[in-house]
């Protein structure tokens, strides 16, 4: 794997390999009510259906009552995991909820969270979203000193730092916890007396505080508050340490880092459009970046049309600064789930064409600018353009609202491994020929910056250029063509 990974200050790290395959995205929340209030499980039940497009492989929710927490978890998605039977049993006024989307050999309900256990500080639930940089060594740290770990999850090592701090109050041992992990993450720990909420000191994984009418809630995005009901208050600061409880919530610790790193692919795809991230609306900036693109590339095309779904926002600020047509070209049927890979070229093309149609009459003998919000592996985008060009479609021309995607992302977004990525290690011509478009064009990194309107020094941009504003471990180096630990 091609090495050379540098720190934004300029210094060169040495990267080795880490043992696991790609690593999870997941959406997390948490709400504290009150305690007249038993409805908290069917809130998390909605609040996990509106951060949905975070983590499709498990759910879970825990909840307490006043006297005891519930868990409930499984694989697979919100509603394939929570029917109303076992929803009336997660009785209480305050929960927390996950999401998660992992690598295959990661899908397996033991992994899926939140975790409950049993501590010194009462029952304690943990999720979150993000990966600890220094995870193995806190994990052999753990297992020398006699701790028994049943998962491969960072939050399963949050919660036994937390046991084992020697804090007597429990915010305390999570501030304490805190200053132990080092990464990216959105945290929630939930107790008898207390809902805690946390955000990495760069800022890189995004979550938002809310009010609701029986309480306060947090979330990865303001989505997810929005959508029952409640008020965004605003988002939770970097390195900030919430305390949400019945006295209202407040803020316990301040942590700060030399600089913000805010995700910048949140804004190109994880976010959904209705969501704030940074303080800027996704759809919005989703659309300038379009017309960012179309700026900076030349426009051959009699049509615009956008990669179902994310790639449609990027296409209207395009088509609108190209001065073309935006049209539907392919309908997307949203009820078709995963579609198995057939063992023939016919029947794979058959699998593509029940998930994606063109739109026979808007592409035929037209030259087409498809816009799609990235290329990572570079298959969905191949299928794509073979689809438009079946469909009679005379040029296809590839717009990405992205840079090149050259470079793993440590901080727990897929892919996590370089040979997946398609474009590290190519040129923009083998990209073109190897996904079969008539041309490719990608938005550059400062054009990227200008649509989403947060300074450059604010956003960490490492799975682009390389530069990573928290330093990555346990990868491959790469010196004379080999490769060495």
């Amino acid at each position: 794997m091609a090495g050379g990974y540098f720190m934004s200050d300029g210094r060169l790290i040495v990267l080795e390999r880490h043992p696991d395959g790609p690593r999870e995205a997941c959406g997390v929340l948490g709400i504290w009510g009150k305690e007249r209030s038993a409805e908290v499980a069917h809130l998390c039940y909605l609040g996990l259906y509106a951060l949905q497009h975070r983590g499709q492989e498990g759910a879970g929710i825990v909840t307490f009552d006043g006297e005891r927490m519930r868990l409930c978890k499984g694989v697979g998605l919100v509603p394939d995991v929570f029917d109303e039977d076992n929803l009336a049993e997660l009785e209480g006024f305050a929960g927390i909820g996950h999401v998660r989307l992992a690598g295959k050999e990661e899908r397996h309900v033991v992994n899926t969270q939140p975790f409950l256990v049993r501590s010194s500080y009462g029952s304690l639930a943990a999720a979150q979203n993000g990966r600890l940089l220094n995870g193995s060594e806190l994990q052999e740290k753990l297992l020398s000193a006699g701790t028994v770990l049943q998962t491969d999850s960072d939050s399963e090592l949050i919660l036994n730092l937390i046991a084992q701090s020697g804090e007597e109050s429990l915010p305390a041992a999570v501030a304490k916890t805190l200053e132990l992990i080092e990464g990216a993450y959105a945290l929630v720990v939930l107790s008898e007396d207390m809902l805690l909420a946390a955000r990495d000191p760069w800022g890189n994984r995004p979550l938002s505080l809310g009010r609701l009418d029986e309480g306060y809630m947090v979330a990865s995005e303001s989505c997810a508050i929005a959508n029952l009901g409640g008020e965004v208050i605003r988002e939770v600061e970097p390195g900030e340490l919430l305390i949400l409880d019945q006295g209202g919530w407040r803020t316990y610790r301040q942590q700060g880092a030399a600089r913000k790193a805010l995700c910048s692919f949140e804004h190109v795809y994880f976010a959904r459009p209705d969501s704030c991230i940074g303080g800027k609306n996704a759809y919005l900036v989703r659309k300038a970046i379009g017309r960012e693109l179309a700026k900076e590339a030349p426009v051959n095309a009699d049509v615009v049309i956008g990669a179902p779904d994310s790639g449609v926002a990027p296409a209207l600020g395009f088509a609108e600064a190209a001065g073309l047509p935006f049209e539907i070209g392919v309908i997307k049927n949203r009820y078709v789930g995963r579609t198995f890979m057939r063992p023939t070229q016919a029947a794979r093309r058959m699998a593509v064409r029940i998930k994606l149609n063109p739109v026979v009459d808007v592409l035929h003998g037209k030259r087409v600018a498809v816009v799609d919000d990235s290329i990572v592996r570079g298959t969905t985008s191949g299928k794509l353009i073979t689809l438009l060009r079946d469909a009679g479609a005379r040029e296809v021309h590839m717009y990405v609202a992205s840079p090149p995607y050259r470079f793993p992302c440590f901080y727990g977004n897929e892919p996590s491994s370089q040979s997946e990525l398609v474009a590290s290690g190519r040129t923009l011509d083998e990209l073109k020929d190897l996904i079969g478009a008539d041309s490719l064009h990608y938005i550059s990194i400062d054009g990227l910056v200008r649509a989403i309107g947060i300074p450059r020094d604010q956003l960490c941009l490492a799975c682009f250029t390389g530069e990573y504003p928290i330093a990555p471990a346990n990868y491959w180096r790469e010196e004379d063509g080999k490769e060495h630990l």
